[in-house]
């Protein structure tokens, strides 16, 4: 069972190393979504998870099974943002104090000002700070290191030098007496202001999310004994029936068992038109009913509702790594001690071999390496744009699985494509008709008439030839691999009618009437139609071409993945003829007919050894082993659950342009993430560097402390900024 727990106290790439290895030595797994500060864990207890985060320093709350994750961003905001006015307003003073020439060193005239100052510093640091010297006290007692510990350990160290040059001057050179009071609540208000704007902007990757836990309700009308009681979802059970007034949100899945009405689906389906529904029908929870009542019968609890799987798949995904995600919790593990040994090693080596006044340069090293090396850009680069890569996918109607699926879907080279159910509409129709014989009405009723009594996979399509009541019919036969065959009551008296295929009408001495209508049954042929004949007492009425009808957009999806230079196979079990057929209507040269439902996995594995890295997109049961063994397998929405469950993408709603939009946002969410891991990588290893003194020797100046605050600050701000890009970038074929 998958546990959720809020984990307000992270804050880094190092944090979510931390928490991940500590819930694995407990014998556990765990995911964790930093932008949200919650973590998602398996095989463990809840008293074990708990204990497991609290050991780590982090300690952790369980979010109850139907509780929605509250996003505290703007809260966050809010306090951070009037922090950051508090450090900003006490240290902007001082340090123009000392760039427009005010004294800043330590001497009997100024002992005591800056003994002030240093006390009304120490007082605003804890008012603005205090989250951060928690979590250095709280990752001491768990042996390790965080974005805390940086920065509690660069002020304190700051102000502490400062205040003991304040107390006892003498035991520091001369030319060593300068304070650095401002450095320390700069370097607080600043980051703190970057910790505000990263949550604004982090509050806006989530909002995909944020609107799918929208559609969740959390009370429904339900019926017991004719009485109508409004009651939490979670105390409704299967089978239980519930009214849905008109305007209401559908709480749960079920079926229509009273009333018909307009239902607005697009906030599952993506599709803009409303979907009538009437008794017998499914509906799913997080739809709006129209303007009827319906009552409906429960057939999935809150939990297993279809929204609520959505929900987890998303929420799954979006905490998800990519392999070069895990490459950044490696090197975040050991980034804080290695940096603090960087600090401290700096700072000796400008204390014994640096100039005068060596002692300040060591202090002003030691504050900026530790300052300017926090991993908070290093551990938001990925994760970022993963929710927003995953939340723009959902919201375009593309259910993403996990962060692998999406970057294995940036590197697809072939794309096979299933025919029934995924490029046609997976519904035969009778699509062309010639009326020989007879009355067209009377010929449709008849048809329909026998059709009602045949389980053929076709009969479905000449049943809804005519809405005419059905005539009676007697001495019906189901004639196997021909047709059928039965006496049919009409105005014009009982009569016998066949309806089959050729060979049907061939044997019933009709080959020659046949043979007058070879350029019809040539034009089925092209036209990818099974041919369905109707004779009345030996006597040829109708010939009717059934086809499955192509999805309206198939052509332009598969015109799109053209341009994205993809290798579109069919791969079909029906015929040569047919498959050919429909991948000419298309566009796809390469067609895979005859394959039997154990085979496609085989013809999978054959292309992705050619060193192809292939999608499969199908809807039905035989597709799963297909799906699970391609590089991305994708579903249809409208299919089987097993092939959604053996899916790595599913698309929601039954468009298949969705799958170059799929495709082309898997390019752009990667490209981002390349970006922000260059930015923060490149970030760190110039910004260590020149803080340890690298430019002295050419400018003779050190970085200011209080500039390392920001250019921190900044590098988290830009990460979040340049992930949320991905909410509307142009995405291109």
């Amino acid at each position: 069972m998958m546990l959720r727990f809020s984990v307000p106290s992270m804050s880094c790439a190092s944090c979510v190393a931390k928490i991940e290895g500590a819930l694995h030595a407990a014998g556990g797994q765990g995911r964790v979504d930093l932008s949200r500060k919650v973590v998602r864990v398996k095989g463990l207890s809840v008293d074990a998870a708990l204990a497991a985060l609290s050991g780590a320093g982090y300690p952790g709350e369980l979010i109850e099974k139907m509780a929605r994750p509250v996003s505290d961003d703007g809260q966050h905001f809010r306090k951070r943002l009037w922090q950051a006015a508090v450090g900003l307003g006490l240290g902007i003073p001082l340090m123009l104090w000392g760039l427009l020439g005010g004294e800043m060193m330590v001497n009997d005239a100024t002992r005591l000002g800056w003994g002030l100052v240093g006390t009304v510093t120490a007082l605003v640091m804890l008012l603005t700070g205090s989250h951060f010297y928690v979590g250095l006290w709280r990752s001491l007692k768990a042996k390790s290191a965080t974005m805390d510990t940086l920065i509690a350990l660069g002020t304190g160290t700051a102000w502490l030098y400062s205040m003991v040059l304040v107390l006892v001057p003498a035991a520091f050179p001369e030319g060593s007496r300068h304070v650095y009071f401002e450095a320390s609540v700069m370097i607080l208000g600043l980051i703190n202001l970057g910790h505000a704007l990263e949550a604004r902007a982090r509050g806006k990757t989530s909002e995909a999310l944020d609107k799918l836990l929208g559609l969740k309700t959390d009370k429904a009308l339900r019926l017991e004994n004719g009485i109508e009681r409004w009651v939490k979802v979670e105390d409704i059970a299967l089978n239980d029936l519930i009214r849905v007034r008109p305007g209401d949100r559908i709480a749960l899945d079920g079926k229509v068992i009273e009333g018909e009405s307009l239902l607005d689906e697009s906030m599952l389906s993506g599709e803009p038109l409303p979907v009538a529904k009437t008794a017998g029908e499914s509906v799913f929870a997080g739809t709006v009913n129209g303007n009827g009542s319906l009552v409906i019968k429960v057939t999935a609890v809150a939990d297993d509702s279809r929204l609520s799987k959505i929900i987890a798949l998303v929420e799954e995904a979006q905490t998800s790594k990519l392999p070069i995600g895990r490459l950044t919790d490696a090197i975040s593990a050991v980034f804080v001690p290695v940096v603090v040994a960087i600090a401290i090693i700096a700072a000796m080596i400008w204390y014994f071999v640096g100039p005068e006044p060596a002692l300040s340069h060591a202090m002003v090293v030691l504050t900026t390496v530790l300052i300017i090396a926090c991993p908070c850009a290093l551990g938001l680069a990925t994760p970022m744009s993963i929710m927003v890569g995953v939340g723009r996918a959902a919201s375009m109607g593309v259910l993403v699985k996990n962060g692998e699926a999406l970057e294995r879907a940036s590197k697809v080279t072939t794309v096979v494509l299933d025919k029934t159910g995924t490029l046609t509409l997976g519904k035969p129709e009778v699509r062309k008709a010639l009326w020989l014989n007879g009355d067209e009405t009377q010929v449709k009723q008849v048809i329909a008439s026998l059709e009602r009594h045949s389980s053929h996979p076709l009969s479905g399509a000449l049943a809804a030839l005519s809405d005419a009541p059905s005539l009676s019919v007697s001495d019906f036969q189901n004639l196997p691999g021909e047709g059928l065959a039965a006496q049919v009551a009409t105005a014009d008296g009982t009569q016998q009618w066949h309806i089959g295929n050729p060979r049907l009408m061939v044997r019933l001495g009709l080959g020659t009437a046949l043979e007058a209508l070879e350029p019809t049954f040539a034009e089925f042929a092209r036209d990818a139609l099974t041919p369905v004949v109707v004779a009345k007492e030996g006597e040829l009425v109708a010939l009717l071409g059934i086809g499955d009808p192509l999805r309206p957009d198939a052509q332009t999806a598969m015109a799109r993945l053209k341009a994205q230079g993809k290798r579109l196979v069919l791969l079909s079990g029906d015929n040569q003829h047919t498959a050919e057929a429909v991948g000419r209507a298309v566009g796809i040269d390469e067609v895979i007919a005859g394959v039997m439902p154990d085979e496609k996995h085989q013809h999978i594995a054959r292309l992705k050894a050619t060193g192809a890295v292939v999608a499969m997109v199908g809807d039905g049961i035989n597709d799963a082993p297909a799906l699970a063994e391609a590089d991305v397998g994708i579903a249809m929405g409208t299919g089987t659950d097993v092939a959604i469950e053996s899916a790595s993408l599913t698309l929601l709603a039954p468009r298949l342009e969705a799958l170059a939009d799929a495709f082309a946002l898997s390019r752009a969410t990667l490209g981002n993430i390349r970006q922000n891991l260059f930015g923060a990588f490149i970030y760190n290893v110039l910004g260590i560097p020149v803080a340890a003194g690298l430019l002295y020797p050419a400018f003779g100046m050190l970085l200011s402390p209080v500039l390392a605050g920001a250019a921190m600050a900044a590098s988290s701000v830009t990460v979040v900024t340049n992930a949320n890009r991905l909410k509307s970038k142009a995405l291109k074929d």
